[in-house]
């Protein structure tokens, strides 16, 4: 696969087809770019679970936090990684250990590693790698859009009033 460019479908069907996430390097500093994605995952109906060892036991914003990938007790849909290239390595490789790995593994914004993508995707895993779900979640939604970013999509689609004054719009463009 190209982890350079990644089509629009292909990013739609990986944001829409998965339902559980676990968030390696998730923070519980609401300044921290893991917090904020965290909260508009959890904000648009995934579960979200986050590993952080320092933060095991505890809970960011209700998500139950675990030091480490294993320790999670039920299986998940995608890895989302808050750690650096090098890093990411050693997440991939405990992420195909586990007993039901998951179906895709996401590398967050600045994070690329080549050779994990090629291990994980020989196992038959999808690898987004160089982006950030929440970014591409509104991207394609159109809610980006709403702040002043060219999203370059135009709609009549009017927004949905969700509670407390929010706006949100589902990925599922159809």
């Amino acid at each position: 696969m190209n982890h350079d460019a990644y089509p629009d479908d292909l990013i739609r069907g990986v944001l829409s087809s998965v339902k559980s996430i676990a968030m390696v390097g998730a923070s519980n500093n609401p300044a921290r770019p893991s917090f904020l994605v965290l909260k508009y995952l959890l904000g648009r109906g995934y579960r979200v679970v986050a590993v952080n060892p320092g933060l095991a036991g505890k809970d960011i914003l209700g998500a139950p936090v675990y030091a480490s990938l294993a320790d999670i007790p039920e299986p998940f849909d995608m890895v989302d990684i808050f750690r650096n290239s090098e890093a990411a390595g050693a997440i991939v490789d405990e992420a195909l250990a586990l007993p039901t790995p998951p179906k895709v593994i996401w590398m967050q914004l600045t994070v690329r590693n080549d050779e994990a993508a090629a291990r994980a995707e020989a196992r038959g895993l999808t690898v987004i790698m160089n982006r950030c779900p929440k970014i591409e979640y509104g991207r394609l939604s159109g809610e980006i859009g709403w702040t002043g970013v060219n999203s370059r999509m135009i709609s009549a689609r009017k927004p949905v009033l969700l509670g407390k004054g929010v706006q949100k719009l589902g990925i599922d463009r159809g």
